[in-house]
């Protein structure tokens, strides 16, 4: 077919009816060719003629395969008029109201008004048609022109001519659009009330979602209240590796006042009795592998036999703290008998005096003494005295510290532990812990030193033996034991520092001879009484050739030393000192 006397609009809007045609026509019959069988297909058609014959149009239940039990809605353009009263009376009785006859507006769809038209016929109507624009179904996919539109009716009768579609089919197709114009309502109707109910929702949700954040707020608020106040009042965190016990409030009280010990079973009850707030507490006992602040003053002293020893002096809160500890807590427990350091009525004499005029001698020395005393050993003392857990944990954390390298990171200085926490040589419960760690060593050791023959004392972490020349004899198993039960109590022999001493020899024990009485070294001796003879003469100053600070001072204390040790030696001494300060 020419279309070349047709506008662009006319072209347009024909294919564009065209294609939404075809397209729904498509779409229906694939769809129901998909979704019914050939019985079902005929069961429809005889019923929607049979409806049809009666009056009434394709019933929405027939169409789309509802059961046949429930009642029909038939959407068709219809005018309902009740029957008469004849009619009604003439009807059987039914349980449910009487049935209403149906009057059909039957929709013009003969084939015969899509007779085909020449083209000049086609040509006339366009013309006259007007612009497509004014058509109110221009541009609708949502919906089928209907016949009585006279554009649509020239585009149908077009393809009708050209052999597009025969006027059956879109007989058809009309009757599919003004089925779909007589529920459109409905659809619409289910739309927004499918919308209301959308919206119900989702106001509701929105409340439900403004009630939970309210809910979440207010939990979040109680909760930073309950970690301000926890704070304020507990402490159940001081650092990684060391707070796994803090939870544990459970002291045995029965044990702590036998042993007159102070009842502390909770963070609370350590802090008043060392008159700190919990904060105070907190940063005293927090733990860090790289703390940006120190507890300790830490500095080197030179070792006798060579090399430095390191010192940590604690600050002054930390050190309160442990003496505090100290004076309350460990100096109420008791030692083991041979265990001399660090004692009260105990000394470098007393440590000496059993070993006086033995044939043999056996001095032996413990490798890193204090560093061996870890802070699980010192927590686990705590606890054997009868300290709940979470008081073990920090008491044992204000009496530990970390071997600490400063170093310097983006700016910042830090203090980066190089080892585990330990027993720091400088604080004043070191020594105290260190002889609760070495207790069961030194009950082992004096009970086999006594199985032996032999006498054992130890003063920090020198140990002495001693025995006469028959009881000598066992010598190597003492050392073998002696090895073993060491280092099945956590501690190492230093090999280098173990010495044999017999009598034909200066048998020193911590500094004292012993051979035949206690007594000091005669170097030191002579050293002492030169100096004080030259003093007569040149003044005391002029021989403080080591420049030692108080020079003074240091002498009389050494001449006190000695006069602890052998009251016979030093009255001398004592008299050539009075002498030159008169």
């Amino acid at each position: 077919m020419r279309l070349g006397y047709m506008t662009n609009d006319d072209f347009s809007f024909i294919f564009e009816k065209i294609f939404g045609v075809v397209f729904i026509f498509l779409v229906i019959y694939a769809l129901r060719a998909m979704s019914r069988s050939k019985a079902e297909r005929r069961r429809l058609r005889e019923l929607r003629d049979r409806q049809t014959q009666q009056g009434g149009g394709t019933s929405f239940g027939a169409m789309f395969g509802t059961s046949p039990d429930q009642p029909d809605i038939f959407y068709t353009r219809t005018i309902r008029v009740p029957r008469s009263d004849a009619t009604s009376a003439a009807s059987p009785p039914v349980p449910r109201p009487a049935p209403q006859v149906t009057k059909t507006l039957a929709l013009d769809l003969d084939p015969g008004v899509f007779t085909p038209l020449s083209e000049d016929q086609v040509r006339a109507h366009a013309a006259a048609a007007g612009g497509m624009l004014t058509s109110p179904w221009f541009g609708r996919r949502d919906l089928i022109p209907p016949v009585t539109d006279p554009r649509t009716l020239l585009i149908d009768k077009a393809m009708v001519g050209q052999g597009l579609l025969s006027p059956e089919e879109l007989t058809e197709i009309h009757r599919v659009g003004d089925e779909m114009d007589m529920v459109r309502n409905q659809f619409m109707k289910a739309a927004q009330v499918a919308a209301d109910a959308v919206r119900v929702d989702q106001e509701a949700r929105a409340r439900l979602k403004a009630e939970k954040k309210a809910a979440a707020a207010e939990r979040k608020r109680l909760h930073q209240e309950a970690v301000a106040l926890r704070r304020r009042t507990d402490i159940i965190y001081l650092g990684r590796g060391v707070s796994r016990e803090l939870g544990n409030r459970h002291a045995n009280v029965e044990k702590l006042a036998a042993a007159a010990l102070p009842v502390l079973a909770t963070p609370a009850d350590i802090a008043a009795a060392m008159g700190l707030t919990i904060p105070r507490l907190r940063w005293l006992a927090f733990h860090s592998d790289a703390a940006t602040v120190s507890h300790y003053v830490r500095f080197t002293v030179p070792k006798k036999s060579g090399g430095t020893r390191q010192l940590s002096a604690p600050h002054q809160d930390l050190a309160a703290a442990q003496t505090w500890i100290l004076e309350n807590v460990l100096s109420r427990v008791s030692t083991h008998p041979a265990a001399h350091g660090f004692v009260a009525g105990r000394s470098t004499v007393t440590n000496a005096a059993p070993h006086v005029g033995r044939a043999v001698v056996l001095n032996a020395d413990l490798a890193n003494f204090f560093p061996s005393v870890t802070f699980p050993r010192v927590r686990g003392m705590f606890r054997m005295l009868g300290y709940s857990p979470a008081a073990a944990t920090i008491l044992a954390l204000l009496c530990t510290e970390c071997p600490r390298r400063e170093v310097e990171y983006s700016g910042r200085r830090f203090h980066v532990a190089t080892g585990p926490r330990a027993l720091p040589q400088g604080a004043c419960t070191s020594p105290a812990l260190s002889n609760l760690a070495a207790r069961r060593l030194d009950a082992r050791l004096s009970g086999i030193a006594a199985k032996l023959g032999w006498t054992y004392t130890r003063y920090a972490d020198d140990f002495t033996f001693s025995a006469d020349a028959e009881a000598s004899q066992k010598l190597g198993y003492l050392l073998a034991r002696l090895r073993h039960i060491a280092q099945d109590e956590g501690f190492a022999i230093n090999e280098k520092k173990t010495r044999f001493l017999r009598r034909n020899a200066a048998q020193s024990v911590t500094g004292i001879v012993v051979n035949d009485r206690p007594g000091v070294p005669r170097k030191t001796a002579r050293r002492l009484r030169a100096i004080l003879h030259h003093a007569r003469t040149e003044g005391l100053a002029t021989q403080n050739r080591q420049r030692i600070p108080r020079f003074e001072s240091h002498v009389s204390g050494m001449i006190s030393y000695i006069a602890m040790i052998n009251p016979k030696q030093a009255a001398p001494l004592r008299a050539a000192f009075d002498s030159i300060k008169a």
